[in-house]
């Protein structure tokens, strides 16, 4: 017996409630899983490796017990940088594909903990760079998902997993997310812990999440962020911040009416709208992420580039050679002008403020030879605070354009609150049709 003509549709939240009160079994809930990736899989390519054994012996064991965790029976996706105990860390490169780590990352761990059943790792791009695995957008698969978390947002986009876990150096989670038309959530940096995911720019590199509902996000988000209490506070949000700087001649025209579109309409509902401009200040922020990001890259990935030249790519061997040419004084300058901003950034945004700004410079571009641009994420990265990406309008070809609310540094849970509401008043929707 269950909830639902096919449990694929189901979210999380759904789920794991209809698993706790017995009208879902697990190993049902999984075999709708297994029937749509065999389904779908084959022109998506999401998977990197798909644990059907370890994951059908996972669904046994919990049919076999009452739920005690939030997550019991829901299947995860992993990003192929982030540790699996026995299943490969091949990081999106075949120079790794012997690679079988002897045990879970810090955030699988808790996931376990919580009952959540790991389905397998999901496709990224090389060592969470540039150059694209075989992932394509579920939506129109001769358009790219995104990077560096293609097959985690693909994954989820086409109800082959509820729930599935991304990185974010630049724009890994924000902007597949956008191109997918799903819910996206890099939390505040040093939120979740990172230990067993393959670092590369430690003072940006982020562990993020994705889902087809806020609520489900929610969920995610305590259970990796350790917390008892998985209830969302209050909603407090005085004002909403509308950001077009410094990126906004990169948008579309279509991103542009989008974000315009939302202004009025949180305008029109009574909340208290403003333009805000970031100033000169942040105008080489953007820039210095760049540095941040190709200087860390090399120094965390250059042995690789140095050691198994003839396995990677030449995207990733340029990357990194870009940067070992950064000097000590460019290194210690991007430092400083992320530490600025930061700070910055506290004065200019209300304490129970959000700022909305588009996720990507448009839809999700044709072809699969690269995974887009992350202009409209640096920045965000860079200042450490939380983003959560959502679908917010369709392009005449049908094609999502999301938009990004962004908080305060450790708003996470406040900033959750408000964009359940906020999400359902801009029409962004909470079950995301999925193709068949």
């Amino acid at each position: 017996m269950t909830t639902s003509a096919d449990p694929a549709r189901l979210g999380a939240v759904e789920a794991a409630s209809a698993i706790a009160a017995g009208t879902l079994g697990v190993q049902e809930f999984l075999d709708a899983m297994m029937a749509r990736i065999d389904a779908r899989d084959g022109e998506i390519s999401a998977w990197a490796c798909l644990d059907a054994e370890g994951a059908w012996s996972q669904a046994r064991e919990l049919d076999r017990h009452a739920a005690t965790g939030p997550l019991h029976g829901v299947p995860v996706g992993v990003k192929d940088v982030i540790d699996v105990q026995g299943i490969p860390s091949a990081y999106g490169s075949p120079a790794f594909a012997a690679n079988i780590p002897q045990r879970d990352a810090a955030c699988v761990a808790r996931l376990r903990r919580a009952g959540a059943l790991i389905l397998g790792k999901t496709v990224t791009a090389e060592f969470a760079t540039y150059s694209p695995g075989p992932t394509r957008n579920p939506r129109d698969p001769s358009r790219t998902p995104g990077g560096s978390s293609s097959g985690s947002a693909a994954a989820v986009a086409d109800c082959q997993v509820p729930l599935a876990l991304g990185t974010q150096t630049a724009g890994s989670v924000i902007r597949p997310a956008s191109f997918c038309g799903i819910f996206g959530f890099k939390p505040s940096f040093g939120r979740y812990e990172i230990e067993g995911m393959l670092p590369t720019a430690p003072s940006l590199d982020t562990l993020g999440t994705f889902a087809r509902s806020v609520a489900d996000i929610a969920l995610l988000d305590a259970v990796l962020a350790g917390e008892a209490h998985i209830g969302l506070p209050v909603p407090r949000v005085t004002g909403i911040a509308i950001c077009r700087s410094p990126t906004w001649q990169q948008a579309s025209p279509d991103m542009r009416r989008a974000l315009e579109d939302a202004g009025a309409r949180l305008a029109q509902s009574g909340a208290s709208v403003r333009e805000l401009d970031l100033g000169a200040q942040f105008e080489g922020l953007a820039e210095a992420q760049a540095v941040l990001h190709r200087h860390e890259a090399f120094r965390c990935l250059g042995e690789i580039r140095r050691n198994k030249a003839d396995q990677v790519s030449e995207v990733f061997r340029n990357f990194i050679d870009a940067g070992e040419r950064v000097t000590a004084a460019e290194y210690a300058a991007a430092l400083a002008m992320q530490s600025s901003c930061r700070t910055a950034f506290e004065d200019l945004l209300g304490p129970d403020e959000l700022l909305l700004t588009p996720s990507a410079p448009g839809v999700a571009p044709p072809g699969v030879a690269a995974t887009g641009d992350p202009a409209f994420n640096r920045i965000w990265t860079a200042l450490g605070v939380p983003c959560l990406g959502f679908p917010a309008a369709l392009d005449a070809a049908g094609m999502p354009l999301g938009l990004q609310w962004v908080g305060r540094a450790g708003g996470d849970r406040a900033l959750l609150a408000a964009a359940d509401g906020l999400c359902l008043l801009l029409g962004a929707p909470q079950r995301i049709p999925f193709n068949d």
